[in-house]
């Protein structure tokens, strides 16, 4: 158990990603960015599986077969796109789940939580293409409504490609459109 590195850990990931969303005048989000992680329900998981260099939930998630941290996590923070996704019942179809596109300031704060979560747990060698590359060795598999992935994808290629004040300015100016 390493109740006070995960502390410390998701609390610098907090401030990180309030630091950010306050750029883009999104403050409520910022203040109350990730609050669940101090719940029991996720706090505890989160110190027993403590890494420092990754996520917690995947440690748990191979221990344990499932992270029910994670699946706490992502049904109260709605900058998950995981969040965003339904069950849809079309009449004479099979039932499927569905990726529901994200309002736009969901997106702005995943936005947010990707940088976060990139230079807490890469450090020192946090780049701004870090957050970019993290998500692209993913990006085929993941289940999120095509509007929201381009618009992510976006925002991560500015950032990658242009650095931060680029992309932070794309974001606001889009979020205002």
């Amino acid at each position: 158990m390493h109740p006070l590195k995960h502390f410390i850990t998701i609390t610098h990931h907090r401030h990180l990603v309030c630091r950010y969303c306050f750029r883009l005048g999104l403050y409520w989000q910022g203040l109350t960015h990730d609050l669940s992680k101090y719940t029991p329900t996720e706090f505890i998981p989160g110190a027993k599986f403590y890494q420092g260099t990754r996520s917690p939930n995947d440690a748990e998630r191979r221990t344990n077969g499932v992270s029910l941290a994670w699946l706490h996590h992502k049904g109260r923070n709605r900058h998950h796109f995981e969040y965003w996704i339904d069950y849809v019942v079309e009449q004479g179809k099979s039932p499927s789940f569905s990726p529901l596109p994200m309002p736009k300031r969901y997106i702005a704060e995943m936005f947010c939580d990707r940088i976060a979560a990139s230079r807490t747990y890469q450090g020192k060698s946090y780049t701004d293409r870090s957050a970019y590359e993290y998500y692209i060795k993913n990006a085929d598999h993941i289940p999120m409504h095509e509007d929201t992935k381009k618009e992510l994808e976006k925002m991560l290629r500015i950032l990658a490609d242009e650095g931060e004040n680029a992309a932070f300015s794309y974001v606001r100016d889009w979020l205002r459109q």
